[in-house]
């Protein structure tokens, strides 16, 4: 099972990636659980210094920008 993390303040942004994410893993039938990190210094000891950001398994895949659903399909097969 994938463990997501989603990084940020709860803003719309961050609630944009968190749809978007689960919208991919769905459509790849991954099992996942989703976790929203609202904690500044749990978010900054991932090095994230913009927020959304997205952590898949403890590595965190990017920061600062919403992806395309593509680009997060792509990124959680890589995964996969």
């Amino acid at each position: 099972m994938k463990k997501l993390k989603i990084l940020g303040s709860g803003c719309p942004k961050c609630n944009k990636l968190a749809e978007r994410t689960k919208d991919a893993a769905d459509r790849l039938g991954i099992a996942y659980e989703m976790e929203k990190v609202t904690e500044i210094d749990k978010i900054m000891s991932y090095g994230v210094m913009m927020t959304p950001a997205l952590v898949v398994d403890e590595e965190l895949k990017f920061s600062g920008r919403i992806p395309m659903i593509e680009e997060l399909m792509d990124i959680l097969k890589q995964e996969s």
